[in-house]
């Protein structure tokens, strides 16, 4: 049984939540500025996990999608591709079988969005996702028990769900919009990457509110002083109602500033978003673009 209590207290998770509020306005102001450039919208777009979760997606919807993906850079010759697409775990295997460059297959599963079911459940969910062909599996914590102060339950389901993805990454989703305060959102950020989370994801887009800076800030100082203490670089992924250039500026700035240039890649930063794709598109090339 792992003691919490003496694992939370070696790190900083007494945090103040207005002096995070203060701390990230203040870092937006003095340093999103000189990010707004079309390099850096690029370097966006390639973070992109492109994602379609929707109650009415089917197959052919998600093929089409495939088919944007496989087809963009004969469109858009000088542009990255997305990192990612993002889809139910039924369609991992659609996407594997009309994938045709090199793109991951990221599957949410255990649950989501709500992780409300039997932990048998989630793992099979999340195995057979991977064996369909996901190379990326984003779960939500079980949210309840870590209010509830289960943090052991929670832990330890965690460690099994990292086991059930064998070499796929693990991305595991926070629901930062239901922990009321930072302290909460940093123990979160920390049990999970002690319980093996290749990437820790803000939200799952599915309540509000979804992706906040200063969500994102909290996440970002909670990887820093992990990585800091272990040497283990894990991901961070803002989701949920990222939509404008503005929006990902503001996150890439987070990222850049407490994390440094090694998390500028997609590797260790994602974004988790439908319609920002297309409005990076129309910001780079001056025009609107429609394309996915």
């Amino acid at each position: 049984m792992k003691d919490f209590n003496s694992f939370f207290k070696s790190y900083d998770v007494e945090i103040n939540d207005d002096v995070i509020h203060q701390e990230t306005k203040k870092l937006l102001a003095d340093k999103t500025a000189e990010n707004h450039t079309k390099e850096v919208y690029k370097q966006c777009f390639n973070f992109i996990d492109l994602t379609s979760l929707n109650t009415t997606d089917h197959h052919g919807t998600i093929e089409k999608m495939v088919e944007k993906v496989n087809n963009f850079s004969a469109h858009f010759q000088e542009m990255p591709s997305v990192a990612a697409i993002c889809v139910f775990p039924n369609f991992a295997g659609t996407v594997n079988n009309h994938l045709k460059v090199p793109v991951g297959i990221a599957a949410v599963s255990a649950g989501f969005p709500s992780s409300q079911t039997f932990i048998e459940v989630k793992v099979a969910e999340t195995s057979l996702a991977v064996h369909e062909g996901a190379t990326e599996i984003d779960v939500v914590i079980s949210v309840g028990d870590f209010l509830n102060g289960d943090y052991e339950k929670v832990f330890d389901e965690l460690v099994e769900l990292k086991a059930s993805c064998r070499n796929a990454h693990f991305k595991v989703i926070l629901e930062t919009g239901a922990l009321i305060h930072a302290a909460e959102i940093k123990k979160a950020s920390l049990l999970a990457m002690e319980a093996g989370a290749d990437f820790i994801k803000t939200s799952t887009g599915k309540m509000n509110p979804a992706a906040t800076t200063e969500a994102a800030f909290v996440m970002c100082s909670a990887i820093r002083e992990y990585y800091n203490k272990t040497g283990k670089k894990v991901g961070f992924k803002p989701a949920g109602g990222i939509v404008t250039k503005d929006d990902a500026v503001n996150y890439y700035t987070i990222v850049k500033e407490l994390l440094g240039d090694a998390w500028m890649t997609n590797h260790l930063f994602r974004f988790g978003a439908s319609r920002l794709a297309n409005n990076l598109l129309s910001a780079i090339y001056d025009q609107e673009i429609t394309y996915f």
